[in-house]
């Protein structure tokens, strides 16, 4: 229990009170980035996306270099079972053993993203890219293409967890590399999945689209209820 208590003295700061402006232009963003989704969304259902999709697949993957193969690889990595079943609940422990209980509850909510994604991939049921169109890294995956599982679920469990430690974390470097890395992380496993041959790229925009609404309004509820 002292532990705990110092940890969160020398480590945390208190969530800081939204301000009005910024809650707002942050809810505008939200909804403009649901709407390029539902225009993505729309246009995958109508294939009207797929010359684009097979000629921005086709330049990416002409970049063949063994350093940025494994790199793909590894970003992908954490995205697969049993690691994705696995370092979520990690974070939420975290959480919780440093009794922040509510940042745990909404930390929850943002690995529910994956559930997201497998809802609209039952209604969607696209085809996923097949080695006789692009080249796909081991073996073809099964289940549908749209949207990208693994871009939903990292924005979501990922995304909100940098806004945690940006909001929560006291101490500058500290919170500037654990943010930058997970930053990171997020803007690189979209182009892993059309290198990796696992997903077309409108998969990709979308995922980035409504995981970015979805965690911004997340956001906004956290912190209503921190503050309420």
């Amino acid at each position: 229990m002292f532990g705990t208590t110092l940890i969160r003295g020398l480590l945390l700061r208190p969530a800081p009170r939204p301000a009005r402006d910024r809650a707002r232009s942050g809810l505008l963003g939200a909804v403009i980035a649901f709407l390029g989704f539902l225009a993505l969304f729309g246009a995958v259902k109508a294939r009207h996306s797929e010359p684009i999709d097979l000629a921005i697949t086709l330049r990416m993957q002409a970049r063949r270099h063994p350093t940025l193969a494994e790199l793909m690889e590894a970003v992908s990595w954490p995205g697969f079972p049993p690691q994705s079943r696995l370092i979520p609940p990690l974070m939420l422990a975290g959480l919780l053993a440093l009794n922040l209980r509510v940042e745990a509850f909404f930390q929850l909510l943002a690995w529910g993203s994956g559930g997201l994604s497998e809802l609209l991939k039952s209604y969607t049921q696209r085809a996923r890219p097949l080695p006789e169109q692009v080249a796909v890294v081991v073996a073809p995956l099964g289940g549908t293409s749209f949207p990208s599982g693994h871009v939903l679920t990292y924005v979501g469990t990922y995304g909100f967890f940098a806004f945690l430690v940006h909001s929560l974390v006291r101490v500058g470097p500290l919170r500037r590399l654990a943010v930058g890395t997970l930053v990171l992380l997020l803007a690189l496993v979209g182009p892993s999945r059309i290198y990796q041959g696992h997903h077309w790229p409108t998969d990709v925009a979308a995922s980035y689209l409504l995981g970015t609404s979805y965690v911004i309004v997340l956001a906004a509820l956290y912190r209503r209820v921190r503050h309420a």
